[in-house]
């Protein structure tokens, strides 16, 4: 009984996936190149994503007393995407990027490339940058957001899990007597 239940321990250890970076070489090693192929892959997050979009209003006049009156109104809409959120594979984009959704809408996905220059393989949000010092932006769902500099190195993950199978059978001989 004590051996069994060792066993089951470690049956469920060597069954547990690992989360890796998805990258070319992944693509190229599980056959993942066509849309129907890569829908079936569920895909993580690697580090927290933050999308911001601020809005701000105001107008000027005077009320009844005669007194100048400013008025100013700002609305901050925050989209917090944690780290591990599951998602899934929408499209594939103009240059091979990937277009992952997080969840039903129209346009809710957000695009993953690999960087150029790069040598790892990764997949990184891939968002404009040419403003890098107040971060990128990504259109979400018909809105253009903010993303946080932080943000700049979430990737794509996967599950990887190696199974290996073994047959064993034992037998204990018993000798023989005369």
């Amino acid at each position: 009984m004590k051996y069994f239940f060792l066993l089951v321990i470690l049956l469920n250890i060597t069954s547990c996936g690992i989360r890796v970076p998805y990258t070319n070489q992944i693509k190229d090693e599980f056959g993942l190149d066509t849309e129907q192929q890569i829908r079936k892959v569920q895909f993580f997050i690697s580090e927290t994503i933050i999308l911001e979009k601020n809005k701000k209003s105001g107008n000027q006049s005077t009320d009844n007393d005669g007194a100048l009156v400013s008025s100013s109104n700002t609305n901050q809409e925050r989209i917090i995407i944690p780290v591990g959120t599951k998602c899934v594979f929408d499209s594939f984009g103009d240059d091979g990027e990937l277009l992952v959704r997080f969840e039903v809408g129209v346009r809710k996905t957000i695009s993953f490339s690999m960087r150029k220059g790069s040598t790892n393989g990764k997949y990184y949000l891939d968002a404009d940058w040419t403003n890098t010092s107040k971060g990128g932006e990504v259109i979400y769902g018909n809105n253009t957001y903010k993303v946080t500099n932080s943000s700049a190195i979430a990737y794509l993950q996967v599950v990887s899990k190696k199974l290996q199978k073994r047959k064993r059978k034992d037998r204990v001989v018993k000798g023989m007597k005369i």
